[in-house]
């Protein structure tokens, strides 16, 4: 059984469309279809049926999704394998962060990586979501809330600070409830965070004007005068449109957690970065 048109029944499975699988594996929406019309017809089986909400596993389907994920996890082993062994640090790194993590904190870092190793060509992807590792979604991964995948190796790297920030522009004389100020928070999925709470009790009567998951979006919101923000203060104290305010207590920090597999520990141009990160945020 061909390991290519495996993949491609994961992706589907974990997809629900021919479409959407095509996109993940960066191929036409034909290919998957022919691939998945191999693969039935090599088995004299048929895997997914149509519903309404996409494809879904037959029983025959599900007979054979273990079996699929345990080749998977087999030849992304090797692959892992292979790539550490590599013995000039050059090639793609993929990298894992929030935006704003990746524009004033890891940018210092890469800049001095690229001329150390002008070889190595970093891919930054940014954003919230968490990569797997495991998969390879991403090399090497910065977060601020530690890795509980098994396998990973992880590293506190530093405790950022957080302040509160307005307009450069702007007047800051709040009422001692904040009644009439907007507060730019995260987004519902992070309501969560400390900083969020920490800014909602101490403007209790304060109404949330803007959400975003991005800092760096708040930041430019910020900015223009819209509300209130709380930012790490690596990303606020670098902006001249922004002005810290002192409010007699500080936002809580953040941990700053580094983590890769395992298996990818001997791979020099990951290595590279792990050890600049370190030298270079690590406190």
């Amino acid at each position: 059984m061909d390991w290519n048109d495996l993949r491609v029944f994961l992706a589907i499975v974990r997809t629900g469309s021919l479409g959407a699988a095509a996109k993940q594996l960066g191929v036409s929406h034909p290919t998957v279809g022919r691939r998945l019309h191999v693969l039935e017809q090599h088995s004299g089986q048929v895997f997914f049926r149509r519903t309404g909400q996409g494809l879904v596993l037959t029983d025959s389907g599900e007979k054979i999704l273990g079996l699929a994920e345990e080749m998977e996890r087999s030849a992304l082993s090797i692959e892992r394998h292979l790539a550490g062994d590599s013995d000039q640090p050059e090639g793609l790194l993929r990298i894992s962060s929030a935006d704003w993590f990746a524009c004033y904190v890891l940018a210092p870092v890469l800049d001095e990586m690229s001329r150390r190793y002008p070889l190595i060509v970093p891919e930054v992807i940014p954003g919230h979501r968490l990569f797997d590792l495991t998969r390879r979604d991403a090399d090497i991964a910065f977060r601020i809330v530690p890795f509980t995948e098994p396998d990973i190796v992880q590293r506190r790297l530093t405790t950022l600070s957080y302040g509160l920030y307005v307009a450069a522009h702007s007047p800051f004389s709040p009422s001692e409830e904040g009644e009439g100020l907007g507060l730019i928070l995260m987004n519902t999925a992070q309501a969560h965070y400390p900083d969020v709470l920490w800014l909602q009790q101490m403007f209790p009567r304060a109404r949330t004007v803007f959400t975003s998951s991005s800092r760096t979006v708040q930041a430019q919101m910020c900015a223009r005068g819209l509300g209130v923000a709380v930012l790490p203060r690596v990303l606020g104290d670098q902006l001249t449109a922004l002005r810290w305010v002192d409010v007699g207590s500080e936002p809580p920090g953040r941990d700053i957690w580094m983590g890769y597999h395992h298996d990818m520990k001997q791979m020099d141009r990951l290595r590279a970065l792990a050890d600049l990160a370190g030298e270079m945020i690590g406190t």
